[in-house]
């Protein structure tokens, strides 16, 4: 047995089995729902139910808090049909939902950006296209059955001339493929990885301003689209914030300021937060998502592409829609990691 699900406004439609997620059901499907870590705890997924009867599996308050789910609110990374339904999800796109591949991957490149991030070169198979779009990730299927979640950093038009993938990966102390990663990984080590994942990629459609927000590592899925927009002529004006504690978390600052040179439409404003008189850093200080508002104290008319932390994609989100931006021009993708995905309640 399996519902239909109908989708609002798009009208798109899909099946769902009675023990299947609707995610899950809906990528299987070519269906592109919107959604981040796929655990439960970023909230990304978040749609309205209009008609039918959902149950959830572990998920964190933070994601759907129960007067959320009250409400008639479901995450769809979590979320099994019980009925037949009709849900509202306002991002469902066609064009988000190229096919999802596992294959081998080769380590053809290490090197180390800053103290704590390593930027990685994958070679993919030869005969495998690889299709996604800039902004989006793969996972890393581990020997145990784990996955790690990492976003490309370089936009697809790049593979022409210099084939495969960039990721960036931020050192966590104790972390089970970071370790490896800065301690035992090598050049010509073989990784499997599934992919291209994310609903996280630049809404072309549009010709608002943009504001692209990124903490640490969540600069590269916005480098990818900043590759992808020059790539493309894209000329709406768009200005990168990106954060750190220390200038050196901006490990490819001197990447940007040439894109800086090469874009007039790109702006860009570094922000740091916990400077020490050593760094003589004499640029903008304090949290990143609000240097924005310093800014742009009017948002809207604009659209907002955010990566990183999610303790700063939620207080973006939550200060910049009280600033008069549109829910549904908030596109971002939230990096949780293991330990946040572990915190989940019923």
């Amino acid at each position: 047995m399996t519902f239909n699900v109908t989708v609002l406004p798009s009208g798109r439609s899909f099946t769902a089995a009675p023990d299947e997620a609707l995610l899950a059901a809906a990528i299987r499907q070519g269906i592109g729902l919107p959604y981040g870590c796929k655990d439960g705890a970023c909230g990304s997924c978040k749609s309205k139910k209009i008609e039918g009867t959902v149950t959830h599996g572990p998920h964190q308050l933070k994601a759907l808090s129960h007067e959320e789910e009250a409400a008639g609110f479901i995450l769809t990374c979590c979320g099994i049909a019980q009925s037949d339904l009709v849900i509202e999800s306002r991002h469902v796109t066609d064009e988000s939902a190229f096919p999802i591949k596992k294959m081998p991957s080769r380590v053809s490149a290490m090197t180390r950006a800053s103290h704590d991030v390593m930027v990685i070169r994958l070679q993919l198979p030869a005969s495998d296209v690889f299709k996604y779009h800039a902004g989006q990730y793969v996972e890393f299927l581990l020997r145990d059955g784990d996955r790690r979640s990492y976003s490309m950093g370089n936009a697809p038009h790049m593979q022409t001339t210099n084939p495969g993938i960039e990721l960036h990966i931020r050192h966590m102390p104790g972390g089970k493929f970071t370790e490896q990663v800065f301690g035992t990984m090598k050049e010509k080590d073989i990784l499997r990885i599934e992919g291209p994942y994310g609903s996280f990629f630049l809404r072309e459609e549009s010709s608002k301003p943009m504001v692209l927000l990124a903490s640490g590592t969540g600069f590269a899925p916005i480098k990818a689209l900043i590759e992808h927009m020059q790539f493309k002529g894209i000329t709406r004006p768009a200005v990168l914030y990106w954060g750190g504690r220390r200038p050196a978390d901006l490990y490819m600052n001197d990447w940007v300021q040439a894109k800086v040179a090469e874009m007039p439409n790109l702006s860009y404003v570094p922000v740091i937060s916990d400077a020490l008189p050593e760094d003589n850093w004499l640029g903008r200080t304090g949290f990143v998502h609000k240097a924005v508002l310093e800014d742009v104290p009017e948002l809207s008319g604009h659209q907002v592409y955010a990566c990183g932390a999610p303790i700063v994609i939620e207080s973006a989100q939550k200060a910049y829609t009280a600033a008069g931006l549109s829910e549904e021009d908030f596109y971002a993708d939230s990096f949780v990691t293991e330990k946040e995905k572990a915190q989940a309640t019923t």
